[in-house]
């Protein structure tokens, strides 16, 4: 990493790409390229090594193009050159071409745009330069299931109802040909306008501000250039961190017209968040969340995800209770009053793995 006088002087009046601090080092790559400093420069170096997944695909754009058509594609260049990338390995890497995969659907990735830039003044969780959250792997609240302060609560209700205001903003914008990653965008800048960090944005290298899951996508999937299609179903999950704490939604939406398998699909999937929201009340077990939930799909003739649960939330982003979401599972606990915990009830039909999930927060 460049610094020293000559650096600081040149990169005075320019803002870190990472976090948007004054900026006192450049990319030494960039420099060697000598590529526009506006997109070189960084305040330190953990900012530096933060975002090098996704910097350093300016330097291949830069190579490819410097290479013209012969080796890659036109379509591939054009994708390089507004700095959309595939993304690989977890959110840690980036790639021109389409990775290779045994797909069983008709569903396709497509190029993510650059990370999403969060001003300084933003409070933000310990994952948001380096990707790798600290406090939450280790924390006791792993195994004990917190009993929250009015305090806590308070803050609680105020973030979810920002992430309520984020999600129908970007609902609003739901249609067919709109890309996904345009809907991570006012999500984003939703997010940041009231004063919250977009959770999911670097957690655990996650390279977006929320998560849209498309037609056979279970969950988490990633924003990027794909348009979404009439008849498609998306999912669009939101969380945002305010004030210390995390507020966790999502819905599922319509694009267009929707065949009938794929309305009752959702209906029953609401129906089923529905009953087991009826149900949440202090000395319930946990675990009668996935018996009602279960059983419901189940006479709809629809299944039930496995590998995924709800979880509770406060401080930490994810933490104990699990909620699983199907029927004779082994969920340890019983409700308490000032509990936090979110239900994702996550409903296939036939094979296809369809991610159709309304999450919300019960306050017990």
């Amino acid at each position: 990493m460049a610094g020293g006088s000559d650096v600081a002087e040149a990169t005075a009046a320019l803002s870190c790409v990472q976090c948007g601090k004054p900026a006192h080092l450049q990319c030494p790559k960039c420099m060697e390229l000598k590529l526009p400093r506006e997109g070189a420069a960084f305040c330190t170096q953990d900012c530096f090594k933060a975002s090098w997944s996704s910097h350093k695909s300016v330097h291949l754009k830069a190579k490819l193009s410097s290479l013209g058509t012969g080796s890659t594609g036109e379509q591939d260049l054009a994708v390089l050159n507004e700095g959309w990338l595939y993304c690989l390995r977890r959110g840690q890497s980036r790639t021109p071409k389409l990775p290779h995969f045994d797909w069983t659907g008709k569903l396709r990735p497509y190029p993510i745009s650059p990370t999403r830039v969060v001003p300084a003044h933003i409070d933000r969780p310990d994952w948001a330069v380096d990707g790798i959250p600290k406090i939450e792997p280790n924390s006791e609240l792993q195994h004990i299931v917190e009993i929250k302060t009015p305090d806590q609560i308070q803050r609680m209700r105020e973030t979810c109802r920002i992430a309520r205001e984020v999600l129908d903003a970007a609902a609003r914008i739901i249609r067919p040909g709109v890309t996904t990653d345009e809907i991570d965008r006012v999500v984003h800048e939703a997010t940041i306008a009231a004063g919250g960090y977009p959770s999911p944005l670097n957690y655990h290298f996650f390279p977006k501000s929320c998560c849209t899951s498309v037609n056979e996508v279970i969950c988490h999937g990633i924003p990027d250039a794909r348009k979404l299609e009439d008849g498609d179903i998306v999912n669009v999950d939101v969380t945002v961190y305010y004030k210390g704490v995390h507020g966790d939604l999502n819905e599922t939406y319509f694009v267009g017209n929707v065949d009938e398998a794929s309305r009752q699909l959702v209906q029953c999937t609401y129906e089923c968040l529905e009953k087991a929201i009826s149900m949440v009340k202090p000395g319930i077990r946990f675990r009668e969340i996935g018996e009602v939930i279960n059983r419901h799909a189940t006479m709809s003739g629809l299944s039930v995800v496995k590998s995924y649960c709800g979880h509770g939330i406060g401080e930490l982003f994810h933490c104990a209770p699990n909620i699983p979401h199907y029927g004779r599972n082994k969920a340890v606990g019983v409700m308490k009053a000032g509990q936090t915990f979110t239900i994702e009830p996550m409903i296939n039909s036939g094979i296809s793995l369809i991610f159709l999930i309304g999450e919300r927060f019960c306050f017990c």
